[in-house]
């Protein structure tokens, strides 16, 4: 990617600032200090991983290193608080979301990294590989894999209007696997509603599937879907929808891992049963 020099890292958010993120990112910056001219923030996931970070020593090891600690939020993830760049700033950030003014300032410029290669990059002062940092790894050897073509294009399911689903409250998606968030809730909806308004998430819910759903759902009905369930994009709309119109719990045989993390923060339960 070339030399890209960094004026701020970020180490946070939802899905990258869990007590394992923070000691990888500790070992790294183990008596080492922050790059003079760089703002290197650090907001854990909630007061338990806090707390724990300060029990095995990590937060100490970021405050030794010059890091400083935040609350536990949202924070400079979507532009709020303490955090956001200055014009011109290159940030590298542990979070899952960027386009053009994430952080609360367009003239800025945001890159997704591992909590691993945040803490290297601080160090650093510029985008780094983390494992010039970590000598106790061993390098492995590469490996070739020969990925051969499916002989059938992968297509996304699309229930017809004649196939009802909708049984005694059970919406029956048994056959669908990777059912992904831009069929839940489109993307391009994001602009114009929030993710904290589920009253308006929800007649939008599930149009890219099953057009009946989001007219139909009522509440304390169960979903039971295949595997890779909630695969794609890291959008907030489709689990806050479905818990604002009561869906009592959503069965599937896996459930993507940045789904999971939203719909256990909005109390929807997610049943995987392979």
């Amino acid at each position: 990617i070339g030399e890209i020099p960094v004026d701020q890292a970020f180490l946070g958010t939802c899905t990258n600032a869990r007590l394992d993120d923070f000691l990888i990112a500790a070992v790294i910056l183990e008596g080492k200090k922050i790059r003079k001219g760089v703002q290197f923030l650090v907001a854990p996931a909630s007061q338990e991983v806090y707390l724990e970070a300060l029990k095995e020593g990590a937060i100490h090891t970021f405050v030794e290193a010059g890091a400083t600690i935040l609350s536990c939020s949202c924070g400079p993830c979507l532009g709020k608080g303490q955090g956001i760049p200055a014009d011109g700033f290159n940030i590298i950030s542990t979070a899952n979301r960027n386009f053009l003014g994430r952080m609360g300032n367009k003239a800025s410029s945001v890159y997704l990294a591992s909590p691993a290669t945040v803490a290297a990059s601080a160090i650093a002062g510029k985008i780094v590989d983390p494992r010039d940092f970590l000598p106790l790894f061993v390098e492995e050897k590469e490996t070739k894999i020969d990925i051969q073509p499916k002989d059938e294009e992968e297509k996304t399911i699309v229930i017809a209007s004649d196939d009802d689903r909708y049984k005694k409250n059970v919406w029956n998606y048994c056959d669908v696997d990777d059912f992904n968030t831009d069929q839940m809730f489109a993307g391009n909806l994001t602009y114009d509603i929030k993710s904290a308004d589920g009253e308006k998430i929800v007649p939008h819910l599930f149009k890219g599937l099953d057009e009946s759903f989001a007219s139909r759902v009522e509440k304390d009905d169960i979903i039971v879907s295949g595997s890779n369930f909630g695969s794609g994009s890291s959008r907030e709309h489709p689990s806050v929808g479905l818990a604002y119109a009561g869906v009592k719990a959503v069965i599937v045989k896996s459930v993507a891992r940045i789904f999971y993390r939203s719909a256990i923060n909005q109390g929807l339960p997610i049943i995987v049963h392979p």
